[in-house]
């Protein structure tokens, strides 16, 4: 189990930035939900649980994890099959993308495939590298890659969707692949937004449900589809009336946004409005440093690791955080149409943090197996 393990190599600055933000979700969450003392343990529950998981995933040989990559593939695929088929949509949550399991009670299966993605996509590039420009290759792993990404589209959970997308563009260009695939795929990409676009405008984009189509169409056209960005400009409000150094947390000013009731979500995917409410622009700049600051030191490790395999999970969690924080606050700065997604670390829910906590594990596997057996 402890197969290449070097203490001294442990990612403690990269737990240092996580800790840091999980305590700024417990106290934002505590001050969003009016102190419910209830979500506030579930969620200190998921950190000290999450921890306790990091420490266990990063005693074993993440290779001896790798072994059992297709095992891996097919938990990803049931577990999405089993929210197509019991899944059921909480209270205000939207969507059917969770299922009720034992001890936990609610579980978003979604969020555990991000991290079990992660695992097989990097086995499998690793396995093999040799192939990664031949055309036969890049077929099959487009097949394997399509299947969770469009389970969860059936959900539906476009945003995931993008997500999970990314994550796995991201591995797959880290893992060497020509240039000439990179830029074919470019020039292929940009005429099909062009007719992306236009046929939104008709709403005939097959995989795009009605209120996903009209969202996109309200940031493209904010003028005409005005009731539609009513969350977003109330988040953006929210943040820009905290100025430089916020109301402070558990205010009770008649001026708050919060407390008016205006923010949806916001103990989830409109947290990020009530940090620049309630802590400003410098509690603001501090959560996006933390983000960016995992990231460089997801690929930092990535660097160090001994082999692709160990480079793709750094990489495939940098880029999900990354890519998931960015998304999370872009939405509620208005910079991108408006989607549900929680904010890594900070964001209300025990199955979001425990899988990014997986996914933490990983990343330390591979950081403690860095250089030379």
């Amino acid at each position: 189990m402890l197969d290449g393990f070097k203490l001294r190599y442990y990612p403690f600055r990269l737990l240092v930035y996580i800790i840091v933000l999980n305590t700024i979700g417990v106290l934002v969450i505590s001050s969003a939900t009016g102190g419910d003392k209830g979500m506030v343990a579930k969620q200190i529950f998921g950190v000290v649980l999450g921890l306790v998981l990091v420490v266990l995933i990063s005693l074993i040989h993440y290779r001896k994890l790798m072994e059992l990559m297709w095992i891996v593939y097919g938990i990803c695929i049931i577990l999405l099959l089993a929210v197509l088929l019991f899944g059921y949509e909480p209270e205000g949550a939207g969507a059917v993308r969770w299922i009720k399991v034992p001890v936990i009670g609610q579980l978003q299966p979604s969020e555990i495939v991000k991290i079990g993605m992660i695992l097989f996509i990097a086995a499998f590039l690793g396995k093999h590298q040799e192939d990664i420009d031949r055309i036969s290759f890049l077929l099959v792993f487009a097949v394997v890659a399509a299947i969770p990404c469009i389970l969860i589209l059936k959900e539906p959970d476009l945003s995931t969707t993008i997500v999970v997308f990314v994550m796995i563009i991201s591995m797959l260009f880290i893992s060497g692949i020509s240039y000439k695939w990179v830029l074919g795929s470019l020039a292929f990409l940009i005429p099909s937004a062009v007719i992306f676009i236009f046929l939104l405008q008709s709403n005939t984009v097959p995989f795009l449900r009605g209120y996903q189509a009209n969202r996109i169409l309200g940031w493209i056209y904010p003028d005409k589809y005005a009731d539609i960005n009513v969350q977003q400009d109330n988040s953006i409000m929210a943040i820009s009336s905290g100025q430089l150094m916020g109301k402070g947390l558990n205010n009770n000013t008649f001026a708050s946004v919060k407390n008016g009731n205006f923010l949806s979500q916001e103990q989830t995917d409109f947290i990020f409005a009530v940090i620049g409410e309630e802590l400003g622009f410098i509690g603001s700049m501090v959560v996006i440093a933390l983000f960016a600051l995992i990231v460089v030191e997801c690929f930092h490790l990535a660097s160090k690791a001994k082999d692709l395999e160990g480079k793709l999970v750094c990489v495939g969690f940098a880029a999900l955080v990354g890519f998931q924080s960015f998304t999370n606050i872009s939405v509620a700065t208005g910079l991108f149409p408006n989607t549900g997604l929680p904010l890594p670390f900070i964001s209300y829910g025990v199955s979001s943090l425990l899988s990014l906590f997986l996914g933490v594990g990983l990343v330390a596997s591979v950081a403690v197996r860095q250089g030379k057996n």
